[in-house]
């Protein structure tokens, strides 16, 4: 497998709004992991990309992605005297003229998402400058999904930004829904009933790295108690049933994270998973 390593420790991580736990499996197929995942306390920030090149290029565009990102975005919460190597941005959720007692969550939420935006453009850049510098065709090169959530503040809420094909679910009140939309040309016949052949189910719209110009999902939701969230590859969702994983999601509990998300990767192997699997659950505090 390489020098991979998961950025984030498999261990249970504590965040304001509850606690998390990371898992990824090379497979029973691929040779290299070019998964990798975040689960930060400090930013409120939970990540999940899916790299994909020739080589070691997959597994280079995950880490460098994520690692970017939250560098971006850690810059943002330290100001203007934090991380020099990151570029001045338009706007930032942690602006200092945010001090008016009468702001509303729309003015903080529009501040969060711009930063947001501005963070995943900016890790693009910088991969795609990457990428131009090695002599790649345009729309070509390493790339990586990027599926993530941040709380800026806590009890505030919960952004969400997705490019790609790897997903987020949430589990609620006995159901399980997915919030991001798969950004795939599979998706988009299905979405315009395009009568069969269907195009493969892994051929992306868009990833971070290819090309200069990205627009990623974003979102915002407020989280409930007990909430149960999934960030994954599709490693773990392409080959299995939803309710198999709904299932699963329905007996998370902050003691059992790391025994759930075993049995998912578990799961998408034995229901012939042939590329790499990532499961990162966040189970919010009831």
């Amino acid at each position: 497998m390489g020098n991979w390593k998961p950025l984030s420790p498999s261990v249970l991580h504590h965040l304001d709004f509850g606690v998390a736990y990371g898992m990824s499996d090379v497979g029973t197929v691929r040779e290299s992991n070019q998964d990798n995942f975040l689960i930060d306390p400090d930013l409120g920030l939970v990540v999940v990309a899916d790299g994909m090149g020739g080589h070691d290029a997959g597994e280079i565009a995950s880490a460098d992605a994520i690692t970017l990102l939250s560098s971006f975005i850690r810059a943002a919460q330290e100001g203007p005297d934090g991380d020099t190597t990151v570029p001045s941005f338009r706007a930032s959720a942690f602006d200092p003229s945010q001090t008016d007692p009468d702001a509303t969550w729309t003015d903080a939420t529009m501040k969060a998402m711009i930063t947001l935006h501005d963070a995943v453009e900016f890790a693009n850049q910088r991969m795609y400058q990457t990428n131009m510098a090695n002599d790649q065709a345009d729309g070509a090169g390493m790339g990586t999904t990027l599926t993530g959530i941040w709380q800026v503040a806590p009890d505030g809420p919960m952004f969400v930004f997705h490019v790609g094909d790897s997903r987020l679910y949430r589990y609620r009140n006995g159901r399980m829904v997915q919030l991001t939309r798969d950004q795939t040309l599979y998706q988009q016949a299905l979405d315009a009933g395009v009568p069969g052949p269907l195009p493969a189910r892994n051929l992306l719209l868009q990833a971070l790295g290819p090309a200069a110009d990205i627009k990623p999902e974003l979102q915002s939701h407020v989280a409930a108690p007990g909430d149960v969230y999934l960030l994954c590859s599709d490693g773990l969702y392409g080959d299995s049933e939803p309710g198999a994983i709904e299932a699963i999601l329905g007996a998370a509990d902050p003691d059992n994270l790391d025994q759930c998300c075993a049995a998912l990767i578990e799961m998408a192997k034995r229901d012939g998973s042939r590329d790499n699997i990532t499961a990162v659950l966040v189970r919010c505090k009831d």
